[in-house]
């Protein structure tokens, strides 16, 4: 078989996970989950979900954010594909906020990630379709079945996990640990002086879900700016000189460009949704603040919860500070493991 080819990428990928449960008696007691609006970051954060030993990848939700959810979810399909991780199922998430009945992406958003969501490079439409179960319902399904070894990362809107909670509230005390990228409460926000861009996006939803989650830890742009990929790291991956690493330097040099083009940062492009990932299953590369948190509907201000200050007990944690020097190394050695 060719190097590249789907069924290759399965075969490496699977004997990655048989070396890890050779060398350490079982698979991945943690399970995770990746609620994704599937753009540039999200690509990231999905292959090093697939990568990292300490959890094994049960399902995408899919959601809506930077594009609408028809092409994020068609993105993930893509996305697995390449990366050989068909095994995966993808589940269709809600197309807009509580409070509205349809979106539509913002062209910032298609700036930055493409009109695709993925760099407007193209991957081939996916043999493999979305599964008929809601996003919602396998959300509850397996919050059921994993508990407190259910992992959730959601890299956009919280609107899925918060329809969850309400369809079933027993899930946000099963759940065990919900580790999201969104919000800033150290530095501005990227869409308003206080608001970061997936909370902008349902705030009302976000702030549901920040005062009744078990365990939140918010992996916001306090942290995830310090974490910069630039074209010399995306230059390795084409030097594997395989079709996935190829595809994902021309996914991420976009990125890289649009950051410089827009003048948001000229120094490289930040790797928000794989850090969250990588903190969910290591929450010891950040330094993490207890506050119990709220998010104020009218701006989507992510803030200390002022009626819950003093409460002795903490759901919500924030990142502040990040490890990056240790974060990028670590970050590169899955990604050359979910590209070879």
């Amino acid at each position: 078989m060719v190097l590249g080819t789907s069924a290759t990428n399965e075969c490496l990928n699977k004997i990655v996970k048989l070396v890890y449960i050779e060398e350490n008696g079982k698979m991945a007691q943690k399970k995770m989950i990746l609620d994704l609006d599937a753009g540039v970051d999200d690509a990231l954060a999905l292959a090093y979900a697939l990568a990292t030993p300490d959890a094994d990848s049960i399902g995408i939700t899919s959601s809506y954010g930077n594009n609408v959810q028809d092409i994020t979810s068609v993105n993930s399909l893509k996305l697995l594909e390449l990366l050989g991780a068909t095994d995966v199922p993808v589940f269709r998430g809600v197309g807009h906020s509580l409070n509205t009945d349809s979106f539509e992406a913002m062209q910032v958003s298609k700036d930055i990630h493409g009109d695709n969501g993925i760099g407007n490079v193209f991957l081939p439409e996916p043999k493999h379709p979305i599964e008929d179960q809601s996003a919602v319902d396998f959300l509850i399904e397996a919050a059921h079945e994993y508990a407190e070894n259910l992992v959730i990362v959601p890299t956009g809107p919280l609107t899925n996990l918060a329809l969850a909670f309400k369809k079933d509230p027993e899930i946000a005390e099963l759940i065990g640990n919900i580790t999201i990228m969104g919000g800033a409460l150290t530095v501005p926000g990227n869409v308003t002086p206080y608001t970061e861009a997936n909370i902008n996006q349902d705030a009302e939803a976000a702030d549901y879900v920040f005062k009744n989650a078990k365990h939140l830890v918010m992996v916001g742009l306090d942290v995830t700016l310090q974490t910069l990929l630039t074209k010399k790291e995306t230059q390795q991956w084409r030097d594997l000189g395989t079709e996935k690493g190829r595809a994902y330097a021309d996914i991420m040099d976009y990125y890289i460009d649009a950051y410089y083009n827009l003048d948001i940062n000229k120094a490289g492009a930040a790797l928000h949704d794989p850090l969250a990932v990588g903190v969910a299953v290591d929450p010891n590369l950040v330094t993490l603040l207890p506050i119990n948190m709220r998010v104020d509907h009218e701006d989507g201000r992510t803030i200390g919860d002022l009626s819950r200050l003093t409460d002795p007990v903490k759901n919500t944690y924030a990142a502040v500070a990040v490890d990056a020097p240790f974060y990028l190394e670590r970050f590169m050695n899955y990604m050359a493991i979910a590209l070879r």
